[in-house]
Order: structure tokens, then sequence, then C-alpha cells
């Protein structure tokens, strides 16, 4: 009895352990202080990017970013973007002055969230889960991660791959999801 009894606490655990092993688990702070629940997303294809202002791919992401976004989302697809200040200092600003700049210089109308570390100690914990799921850690601004309608890491890239590269991906698993719907109505 005690045998079945400690299979059965196992077999919970595993199950809480394996439903919190996604990145739509997380909850995080937008740019404009709130909490928001990353499950808000779950059933869409995600990428995920950490982004600086005053880096010399700035404008390039940005731009492909956008128009991945538009040509997409927000149904299917949103790129979720999460400033951060710790490769080259190249975020300096408050939550407020990248928010103005990114949607006042390039239109964007993608979630920002808060700046955050996406390295190190202090990394935030959304950013942990996508480096250990992937075994690819940021090492410069604007890395991608892919993420599922299940929030499960698909892929991550670094920088010199642009944003164009991946969009036929993205854009195979966005249709995958628009198929399954027409099946499924």
């Amino acid at each position: 009895m005690l045998v079945g009894a400690l299979a059965v606490l196992i077999t919970l655990f595993s199950f809480i352990e394996s439903k919190q092993k996604d990145f739509y688990t997380f909850k995080v702070v937008n740019s404009r202080g709130r909490l928001v629940s990353l499950e808000k997303y779950r059933g869409s294809v995600s990428l995920v990017v950490n982004v600086a202002s005053e880096c010399g791919f700035t404008e390039e992401h940005y731009t492909d970013l956008q128009q991945l976004q538009r040509d997409y989302g927000p149904y299917h697809f949103n790129v979720l973007a999460f400033p951060c200040n710790q490769f080259g200092q190249q975020e300096p600003g408050s939550d407020k002055e990248i928010d103005n700049f990114v949607r006042g210089v390039y239109g964007v109308s993608f979630p920002l969230f808060s700046k955050i570390a996406v390295v190190g100690t202090g990394a935030n914990n959304a950013y942990k889960y996508l480096a250990e799921s992937s075994g690819k850690e940021p090492d410069w601004n604007f890395w991608k991660y892919l993420i599922d309608v299940n929030g499960k890491v698909v892929d991550a890239w670094g920088p010199s791959v642009s944003v164009k590269e991946i969009r036929p991906r993205i854009a195979e698993m966005v249709r995958q999801i628009i198929l399954k719907k027409k099946v499924e109505l």
C-alpha cells in the first residue's frame, strides 16, 4: 500500500512538474508595469526576443519583427520583446522610454515587457527556461526563441540570423494552426 501511494505521489509530482515546464506558465511584467501571465499566448506561436534600442541590429530586427507581427499576429502569432541592457549597455533607458522609442520609431505593435536580465544569476525565470530548454543562452542582443502553441522551445538563433531567415518556419507553424482550426470546424 505504501509503495502504491508513493507511486501515485511520484506520478502526481511528475504531472505537476511537466505542467510547469513550458514557457506559457510564466508570469512577467509588461513595459507599463503590469503583471502578465504568458498563458494568454498559449495556442499561438511566439518569437521571444531580447531587444536593445542602441544596437547595430536594432533597425533591421525591429523592422522585420514588426512586419512578422503585422503579417501573422495577433491571433496565431506574437513577437514577445524583452528589453535587456546586459550586452554592450545598449538598452539604457527606462521601460517608458524604451516603449515610447520603439512604438514611435518602428511602429511596434507587439507586446513589450519590462527590462530584464536574460543571463547570469539575476536572469528572469522565463529566460532561464528558454536557455535550459534550447541549450542556447543569449550572448548578445536580439536572440530569438521560437515557441510552439504548447509553450515548448522549437529552436533558438543568435542576432546574426535574420528574422527573414526564420520567417518560413514561423509561416509554416502558423499555417498548421490555421489548418488544424479548419479541421476542427
